[in-house]
């Protein structure tokens, strides 16, 4: 999908391929060094390397029921969007996202387009009706951004995330009923 950005930039979103292992790893690091709203701090983040991103990105192409997309602009991938299935029968109808666009590209509606097409991807997978995600509390303006989709807040699991800083955040939990349960 193509998209222009308010910086008349061309925004393209599309599956990944493996020879994007480099670059996908090389963006993940880019956004664990600048944000504190990931679970990987970046250290952790470094001690990937390309096989792992490699077999990270064979689990998304070679599963149906998992989804991984990413953002490029100029060739280079700035963002993702991923939905994860248990593959556990009781949990079927349910997947897991998560979202991530660098700090530079940010405030321009990546997101926004990403959430959409991962949407209309859910929308057409038979028997997923819920779509869950987890946010750091502090990160309010990502919140926000799920509630404009309908995201409704769920849970929180109490001082779950410590930050850099060393406080404590909750880890809040928000879901999407995207079809009606069976």
């Amino acid at each position: 999908m193509k998209h222009f950005l308010p910086n008349g930039d061309e925004l393209i979103i599309r599956p990944p391929e493996i020879n994007d292992a480099a670059a996908l790893l090389a963006s993940f690091q880019r956004l664990t060094a600048e944000t504190d709203n990931l679970l990987f701090t970046h250290s952790e983040s470094l001690e990937l390397d390309i096989r792992s991103e490699e077999d990270y990105i064979h689990s998304y192409l070679d599963n149906p029921h998992q989804l991984l997309l990413v953002a490029t602009v100029k060739g280079r991938i700035i963002g993702s969007i991923n939905v994860n299935h248990s593959g556990l029968h009781k949990k079927a109808h349910t997947a897991e996202m998560g979202i991530a666009v660098e700090r530079p590209w940010q405030n321009m509606g990546i997101g926004r387009r990403l959430i959409t097409a991962m949407l209309r991807w859910a929308e057409g997978r038979p028997g997923l009706a819920m779509i869950y995600l987890h946010v750091f509390s502090p990160n309010e303006k990502a919140m926000q951004l799920y509630r404009n989709f309908g995201f409704q807040e769920c849970g929180r699991q109490p001082a779950a995330i410590l930050l850099k800083n060393g406080a404590y955040a909750d880890l809040v939990t928000m879901f999407l009923q995207i079809k009606p349960l069976p």
